[in-house]
């Protein structure tokens, strides 16, 4: 069934009650798993996602010595799917293409964040747990982790955050306008153009950057500076959250 726009124009209004550049309700919190290293759980409106850190621990390989040496930590990636997390129940494997396509960019994205030098011949682990899908999954599976590895202690240069961004055709009589829109749930992304973005701490500096769809080029600049701005509020909460947990603890 193709997004319902027509209300737009009345009452500039989503059809989840949201504006265009608002954030869906988030709900996190951390040290949730008492048996890791470092836990998680993260709402972002029905995408909900565990993450659990495991690590630094000494790394599995071959080498302590000769050619490995000195070599950086190692950070791995895990993603499981609940049954029940999509409309379809499905099992996911190993071998499924886009979490394999997920953990990779997560693998890459915090292995320019964290200080992996600190640690060498060390694993640092990360598993997430898929509960529920509503969109903005990836970028929900980056503010997990971000909040277990704080919650771990594993030292990074800054927050990693994400948040995504859609194209969606404008009310306006401009031929090929079209409104940006920040947050997508499960029905936006299936109806419009989108794109997934995480910047480092309050910064401006993208980290990652993943768009499937296609969309015009005059639109990327819109949705870019939109999700950059998402990061940024996204950015506020998780410290929010840390603070929180850390006055509890005190």
């Amino acid at each position: 069934m193709p997004l319902d726009t027509s209300t737009y124009a009345l009452a500039l209004l989503r059809l989840d009650g949201r504006r265009w550049n608002e954030l869906r309700r988030v709900h996190a919190q951390i040290s949730t798993q008492a048996a890791a290293d470092g836990s998680s759980y993260l709402e972002m409106g029905n995408t909900k996602v565990i993450c659990t850190v495991a690590g630094p621990s000494e790394g599995r390989g071959p080498s302590r010595g000769g050619a490995g040496a000195g070599s950086d930590a190692k950070v791995e990636v895990e993603i499981g799917f609940a049954g029940f997390s999509g409309v379809e129940r499905k099992r996911r494997g190993r071998a499924d293409k886009r979490t394999a396509e997920m953990a990779h960019t997560l693998t890459t994205s915090f292995s320019s964040i964290l200080l992996t030098h600190l640690y060498p011949h060390s694993t640092i682990s990360l598993s997430l747990h898929i509960l529920s899908q509503d969109g903005s999954l990836l970028a929900a599976c980056i503010n997990a982790a971000t909040l277990a590895l704080i919650d771990a202690g594993v030292p990074m240069t800054d927050y990693l955050v994400a948040c995504t961004a859609a194209s969606s055709p404008t009310t306006s009589s401009d031929e090929g306008s079209a409104d940006p829109l920040l947050d997508l749930n499960g029905l936006e992304e299936q109806e419009l153009p989108f794109l997934t973005v995480g910047t480092v701490g309050a910064s401006e500096k993208v980290s990652v950057l993943i768009m499937e769809t296609k969309v015009r080029a005059d639109r990327l600049e819109g949705m870019l500076a939109v999700g950059v701005e998402g990061c940024k509020q996204m950015r506020e909460l998780l410290d929010g959250v840390v603070r929180d947990y850390g006055k509890k603890v005190v």
